[in-house]
């Protein structure tokens, strides 16, 4: 019986052994591979390094692009990519939906935007639309349940890494919640790991995005700590509270200072509160080789269509915006370079 139980014992433990290897070894695949003679780990996707954005092939990678609601134009979806492509973009930011504000984009829509992306050699930021407001608009979810949405159409999201970055919410936080915005981000962050999904994340900043409380600056190192990846990439909206060059200069410096990665990943000339020094944002995000994505293509409401860089879709009939992003100083065809993952 002794015999026995060592016996029984000793399978136990091998088992237990067996299991733990096969998830480290799944792990380390998404992750990436060890070069054993330097030791250092190949990254299978995009990931972040002393505050810089790096492609899966180690080289650091710069975004520069538009935003696109998918959700609300799918049909003018795979011309717009073109166009863009076209125009020199690298990237763009496109906004998906759960099923609350629009038509749910599953599995199946998803996978076919991120293939249209690459068959466009760009990289793809996919941001959920319906957390745009919460705590404001009755409407909006929490971002929770943005990461929900991703964990369902996980399967649409893996073997992605290397073309595909998730900017878990657009906007979830607005001016009277965001001293939650630290622990719900890193939870959210941790659920998305837990779930196998080891891409490049993007949180945005709470104060509709712009970080007027600064909440997402002074809490940035704690929740870059808080990816066991630490592969997350804080974003930023750029409206009326970058009215001046300085707060540009400034607000970026604490990033860079702190080796911390920082992106703006909406941006415009102008908004409902105020005037934005486009000028000051495109200047000091090349000198800083920060990635930005200029809001939007085409498609805004009435009260802001001003911010469509084209008229009704057309790639011929710039507006002065779309002018201003594309080939104005710092502008998109003179800074833009392609992700290296679509070299031959």
């Amino acid at each position: 019986m002794r015999m026995r139980a060592m016996i029984a014992g000793t399978m136990l433990i091998a088992v237990v052994v067996s299991i733990i290897l096969v998830r480290r070894l799944h792990h380390s695949d998404l992750m990436g591979r060890l070069d054993h003679s330097t030791g250092a780990l190949l990254r299978t996707g995009f990931h972040v390094n002393d505050g810089r954005l790096y492609d899966a092939n180690g080289n650091e990678f710069v975004m520069r692009g538009v935003g696109h609601s998918y959700a609300v134009y799918p049909q003018r979806t795979a011309r717009m990519l073109s166009d863009v492509k076209a125009m020199g973009a690298n990237t763009v930011r496109v906004e998906v939906s759960t099923g609350v504000t629009a038509k749910r984009d599953d599995a199946a829509d998803v996978a076919h935007l991120i293939g249209l992306c690459r068959r466009n050699h760009l990289i793809c930021v996919l941001v959920v639309h319906d957390t745009t407001g919460w705590g404001y608009r009755k409407e909006a979810v929490p971002q929770a349940r943005a990461v929900d949405y991703w964990i369902s159409i996980r399967q649409a999201l893996l073997g992605q890494e290397k073309y595909a970055i998730i900017n878990v919410a657009n906007e979830p936080y607005v001016l009277d919640n965001f001293r939650t915005w630290p622990g719900d981000t890193i939870d959210s962050i941790r659920r998305l790991r837990r779930a196998g999904i080891h891409h490049t994340l993007m949180v945005d900043a709470p104060d509709w995005g712009q970080d007027l409380s600064f909440t997402m600056r002074d809490h940035a190192a704690g929740v870059f700590a808080g990816d066991p990846d630490r592969n997350t990439v804080f974003s930023i909206h750029v409206y009326g509270a970058f009215f001046r060059a300085t707060n540009v200069h400034d607000y970026f410096g604490r990033y860079i200072q702190a080796k911390l990665p920082i992106a703006v990943t909406e941006f415009a000339y102008t908004h409902h509160d105020g005037d934005v020094d486009e000028d000051a944002i495109m200047s000091e995000a090349q000198a800083d080789r920060v990635g930005y994505l200029a809001w939007s293509w085409s498609g805004n409401s009435g009260d802001v269509s001003n911010l469509d860089m084209v008229a009704q879709f057309n790639a011929k009939s710039l507006t002065w915006w779309g002018q201003r992003v594309f080939d104005g100083p710092n502008g998109i065809r003179q800074t833009s370079h392609e992700a290296t993952v679509y070299r031959p």
